[in-house]
C-alpha cells in the first residue's frame, strides 16, 4: 500500500487534484483511478471525447422527493441498492448522491434533490439509501455540505445561521448519515457565515471529529476559489482540475503558505479513498437485471405518491368513461417527468402513456387529449376544445400538470409557487365541465393550488416519480394499488405564508431569520393554515390509533401502539412519533418528529406497533454549552397520521439525563 512517505511534494499536490471532470489522479499509473458520476436518481455518467459528451442510459428513479415520500427505509435502501448495479455496469466507483439538505424555500430549484424539511426525517432515509448503496460496492457521496438550500447565487451568496439553527436543523441530517460511513462528502457552492463551503474548517471539523465521518472531502464542480485556503481548511481533491487553480497551489506550497502537514493530510485522505474503493470493487457483482431495477423504480413510485384529496372519485371502476388531458400523461421527453441539472438521467425505458395504461386496467379506452403542450412558464393551450368536450362525456377528467426540468432545475430556482396560469385555467376549465375532475400533480416541490383546489374532487401528488412512475400511478388511480405516500414537506397555502417569505436575502447575503422554525415547526406553533400539512396523505383505507403505552429504556424509551384497518381494503400507514417539551428553558419549536413507522395493516386486522426513540430525542443545542442537552422536566409524546393530525399522546419526565416517571 502506497503512503504519504512515498509520494514526492510534487505527486502529493498533483494528487489533491482531480485528472480532468470525474477522476482522480493515477500519478502515472502508480494508483487506480477513482471515477466519480452523477446523480441522485438515476446513474448520469459522461463519456467525453475530444468532439462531443454523451450520456450512457440508465434506469430513472422516482426523485429522492417521491423517495422521501414513502416513508419506507426499505424502499430507500433497495433504490440505493439498485442505483449500485448501475454504476457497476458502467465502472463507476462513486456515486455523487444523496443530498440531505434541508427544504427551507418552496422555491429552491433543487429541492426534488433532497428528502424533506426535516433533518430527521432526511437523515434517516439517506442513512438507507447509503448503506444499500455501499453493501453493494459502491461508494456514496453526501452533499451539498452545508447551508445549501437556495440556487440563487449560489457561487458566492452566504447563508447566515445562527449556530443552535445549523446544529439542529441543517446540520443535523448529515450527522444522521454519518452513522452509515460514506466513503466521500462534496462541499457545497455558498458560504456559511461569510466563509465559502469549500474553505469552512469549522464545517469540516464538525463532520471529522463530532459526526464521525472518515472519508474524503471533495468540492462542488468549480467551487474552490482558492486552492490553498480549502486545502488548509481541510478539503482534500478539487474537481475537476483546473490548471489556474493548480498552479497556484505549487506556488503556495513553495512559498510556504501551505504546510507539508497540511499537504500530507489532504494527500493521506486521497491515498485512503484510493484504497477503500478498491477494497469496495473486490467481488461486487450486478445482482438486479434492468427488469428488475425498473420494477424497484416502479414500487418506490407507487408508495411514494401522495393522495391529497379524494371525493369519492377515486379508485376508478371498470368501464368508466375517463377522459385524459395534459402533456405530462404521455411525456416526450424526460424534462417533463423530472428536475434538470446533474439529476438529468438519460432513460433506458421508453417513456410511459397514461392513458394507455389506464385503458388497459379499466378495460376499455381511456381518451387523450395534450391540450396544452408545456414549455415551462410559456406553456401555450393546444386544442382545448376537444379535451373540453371529451371531458364534458366522460365519468372522470383527469388533468396532468406539473413543472418538470424547465422550472425546476439545478442553477435556478423557481419563480412562483404557483402553476403556470394555462395550466391553472386548464384545470378550472375541465373542473367547470366535470364536477369528477382529478388532478395529477407532476412537481418536485409544493406548488400552490389556491386557486384550484377546492374546484376538484382529487389530487394526486406524482413527484417525480421515475421511469415505473407511469404504472405506478395508473395502478394507484385504480385501486391496484392503495396510496399510502405522505408529504416529507409542508404544502403552505402560498409563498407568503412560508416561513422564509420576507427574510433579507440579497445577491450577498441570505439571512436565516427563522431559525429554528423551518416547515411545519412554523406552521404548527403559529397556528398557519396550511393546504396540506408535513406528514399528510390519505389511503383508500381508513386507520384507527388507539392502546398507546410507554416504557422506559436504559437509553430512551420504547412507545407501543396499535392501528386498526377499519375498512375492507388493505393498506400501509405511515405513523409518525413527535416529542414536545412541556415547559422549556430555551425557545423550543411547537413539536419535532423523532420516530416513524410505515406498516401493513391488512383489512380489518389490528397491527402492533413499536417505535423506540433514545434520549437524543429530547435533546436540543445548547449555544452556552456548545454542546447538546437534555434538561430536567416533564415531556409530550405524541403520535400522528400527520404533524396536525395527532392520535395519542403521554407524558414523562426526566431526570439527570433519564426517563424517571412515564405519565
Amino acid at each position: 500500500m502506497i503512503t504519504v512517505k512515498d509520494l514526492t511534494a510534487e505527486e502529493k499536490l498533483r494528487l489533491i487534484c482531480s485528472d480532468g471532470f470525474w477522476h482522480t489522479h493515477s500519478l502515472g499509473g502508480k494508483l487506480s483511478q477513482v471515477c466519480v458520476s452523477d446523480g441522485p436518481v438515476g446513474l448520469r455518467k459522461e463519456i467525453r471525447t475530444a468532439d462531443k459528451v454523451e450520456t450512457v442510459p440508465a434506469v430513472a428513479y422516482p426523485a429522492i422527493q417521491c423517495l422521501a415520500n414513502t416513508w419506507n427505509r426499505d424502499c430507500a435502501r433497495e433504490m440505493g441498492e439498485s442505483l449500485a448495479d448501475d454504476c457497476i455496469e458502467n465502472d463507476v466507483d462513486i456515486l455523487l448522491a444523496p443530498g440531505v439538505n434541508i427544504k427551507r424555500n418552496p422555491l429552491n430549484g433543487r429541492n426534488f434533490e433532497y428528502f424533506s424539511e426535516d433533518p430527521y426525517l432526511a437523515g434517516t432515509l439517506a442513512y438507507e439509501y447509503v448503506s444499500g448503496l455501499q453493501s453493494k460496492g459502491v461508494g456514496a457521496c453526501l452533499k451539498h455540505y452545508y447551508a445549501n438550500n437556495l440556487e440563487f447565487n449560489r457561487l458566492e451568496q452566504s447563508s447566515d445561521v445562527d449556530e443552535r439553527t445549523l446544529r439542529e436543523i441543517y446540520l443535523k441530517p448529515f450527522e444522521h448519515v454519518c452513522k452509515a460511513k460514506p466513503v466521500s462528502a462534496m462541499c457545497a457552492y455558498n458560504r456559511i457565515n461569510g466563509v465559502y463551503a469549500s474553505e469552512n474548517k469549522k464545517g469540516f471539523r464538525i463532520l471529522r471529529e463530532e459526526f464521525g465521518f472518515d472519508g474524503a472531502i471533495y468540492s462542488d464542480w468549480e467551487a474552490v476559489r482558492d486552492r490553498t485556503a480549502s486545502a488548509k481548511a481541510g478539503l482534500d481533491i478539487e474537481f475537476p482540475f483546473n490548471q489556474k487553480n493548480y498552479e497556484k497551489l505549487v506556488a503556495d506550497y513553495k512559498a510556504g503558505l501551505l504546510s507539508d502537514e497540511e499537504l500530507d493530510a489532504c494527500a493521506a485522505r486521497v491515498l485512503q479513498l484510493v484504497e477503500r474503493c478498491e477494497e469496495m470493487r473486490r467481488g461486487r457483482k450486478v445482482a438486479l437485471t434492468p427488469e428488475e431495477r425498473h420494477e424497484t423504480a416502479r414500487k418506490i413510485a407507487s408508495e411514494g405518491i401522495v393522495l391529497l384529496k379524494n371525493e369519492d372519485v377515486l379508485p376508478l371502476r371498470k368501464e368508466q368513461k375517463v377522459s385524459v388531458c395534459g402533456e405530462f400523461a404521455r411525456p416526450g421527453r424526460a424534462g417533463v417527468t423530472a428536475g434538470g441539472g446533474s439529476a438529468m438521467v438519460r432513460w433506458r425505458n421508453p417513456y410511459y402513456d397514461i392513458p394507455a395504461l389506464l385503458s388497459e386496467r379499466l378495460g376499455c379506452e381511456a381518451v387523450y387529449e395534450p391540450a396544452f403542450w408545456c414549455k415551462g412558464i410559456d406553456s401555450n393551450k393546444m386544442k382545448p376544445h376537444k379535451a373540453y368536450m371529451q371531458a364534458a362525456e366522460s365519468d372522470v377528467a383527469i388533468v396532468c400538470v406539473g413543472t418538470g426540468s424547465d422550472l425546476e432545475s439545478e442553477g435556478s430556482d423557481r419563480a412562483s409557487m404557483k402553476l403556470p396560469a394555462v395550466q391553472e385555467n386548464m384545470i378550472l376549465d375541465i373542473a367547470e365541465r366535470n364536477p369528477n375532475t382529478v388532478v395529477v400533480l407532476f412537481a418536485g416541490s409544493s406548488v400552490d393550488m389556491s386557486a384550484w383546489k377546492d374546484s376538484v374532487a382529487a389530487i394526486v401528488l406524482a413527484g417525480f416519480c421515475g421511469e415505473g412512475g407511469g404504472e405506478a400511478l395508473a395502478d394507484v388511480l385504480t385501486g391496484i394499488v392503495n396510496p399510502s405516500g405522505k408529504l416529507s414537506e409542508t404544502f403552505a397555502d402560498c409563498i407568503e405564508d412560508t416561513p422564509s417569505y420576507d427574510r433579507y436575502n440579497d445577491a450577498c447575503v441570505a439571512r436565516y431569520e427563522e431559525g429554528l422554525d423551518v416547515g411545519y415547526r412554523y406552521y404548527d406553533k403559529y397556528g398557519v393554515d396550511v393546504a396540506f400539512p408535513f406528514g399528510y396523505g390519505l389511503s383508500y383505507s381508513h386507520f384507527e390509533y388507539s392502546a398507546l403505552s410507554v416504557r422506559a429504556k436504559e437509553d430512551g424509551l420504547e412507545l407501543r401502539y396499535k392501528i386498526k384497518n377499519s375498512s375492507f381494503v388493505a393498506g400501509k400507514e405511515v405513523s409518525q412519533v413527535y416529542v414536545r417539551p412541556v415547559a422549556p428553558f430555551v425557545y423550543r419549536p411547537d413539536k419535532e418528529l423523532k420516530g416513524y413507522s410505515k406498516d401493513l395493516v391488512p383489512a380489518g386486522k389490528t397491527v402492533n406497533v413499536s417505535v423506540s426513540l433514545g434520549m437524543d430525542a429530547f435533546a436540543y443545542w445548547s449555544t452556552a454549552k456548545d454542546a447538546w442537552t437534555v434538561d430536567d422536566g416533564m415531556y409530550e409524546i405524541f403520535v400522528g397520521a400527520s404533524s396536525q393530525d395527532i392520535r395519542l399522546g403521554a407524558l414523562v419526565h426526566i431526570e439527570g439525563g433519564k426517563i424517571v416517571r412515564i405519565g
